[in-house]
């Protein structure tokens, strides 16, 4: 049987370091009855796809939380790693590392999941991966519909004046309708497979498949003001899909998505 007819080996990695200067101890902070983290370890563990998640941390706390949560914590990340300016792949690669040892080899997709994207699902996981062994892609990541589209995005000038950030000819989009659908990352989804992360040492390689999502579920707790609308898309349950509209793999187009969110 080959690859391409199979289920992929994937391995979940969650991402949460205990350093937070915009909300201090984030990842932790209880949000609708639960840690912060508890919620992507949930969606990971519900996923049907998903062979095993790990959390990479250097606190002690987030530790907790995460084996309460159902993740294994097996290692702890080097104080080096876990900086300000530490690079999110350096964490990444630091975890496959630690992987081969254990298993003796790699997954075919490691999917990164940050923990301030709580309100992807399982659903969303299973349907990423699913993208990813249709197109073979050599990354799979989330993005949403862009909140400003680049296109009505404004500058301000030296002398103060506000200009256009982008040169285009206005006369052909007139109206919002009329303007090319244009994405933003989500931070809630990176699937790649190793290699490519260990060659290409990031996640949006050339060949980078978006995986849509609605706004709703797109939301990265970053601020206060965040944190505040998390809780209040909790409370209401704006950010459950129904049943009869889970997400599988977007009928959009796969054109390639810009990158305005990164890892971090």
């Amino acid at each position: 049987m080959t690859q391409h007819h199979r289920h992929l080996d994937v391995i979940a990695l969650v991402t949460a370091r205990g350093g937070s200067k915009g909300i201090p101890g984030k990842n932790v902070l209880p949000v609708g009855g639960r840690p912060l983290i508890a919620w992507t370890i949930q969606a990971a563990r519900d996923s049907a796809l998903v062979r095993r998640v790990i959390v990479s941390t250097d606190d002690e706390a987030i530790a907790q939380a995460s084996v309460a949560a159902g993740a294994e914590v097996p290692f702890t990340r080097p104080a080096e790693l876990a900086r300000d300016n530490s690079s999110h792949i350096s964490v990444v690669l630091h975890a496959l590392d630690w992987l081969e040892v254990d298993e003796g080899r790699l997954p075919d997709y490691l999917l990164l999941l940050q923990p301030t994207s709580p309100l992807r699902t399982a659903d969303d996981i299973d349907a990423a991966i699913a993208l990813a062994g249709q197109t073979r892609a050599a990354s799979v990541v989330g993005v949403c519909p862009a909140h400003t589209h680049p296109y009505l995005a404004k500058s301000v000038s030296p002398e103060g004046r506000l200009t256009d950030f982008l040169t285009i000819d206005r006369r052909a989009y007139l109206r919002r309708q009329d303007l090319p659908a244009a994405y933003a990352l989500n931070g809630a989804i990176y699937l790649t497979p190793p290699a490519t992360l260990r060659q290409e040492r990031t996640f949006l390689p050339a060949d980078t498949v978006p995986y849509v999502m609605p706004v709703e579920r797109s939301l990265d707790v970053d601020t206060r003001w965040d944190l505040t609308l998390l809780k209040l898309l909790m409370e209401d349950h704006a950010w459950r899909p129904e049943p009869s509209a889970l997400p599988g793999v977007p009928s959009v187009p796969a054109t390639r998505a810009s990158s305005l969110r990164k890892p971090a």
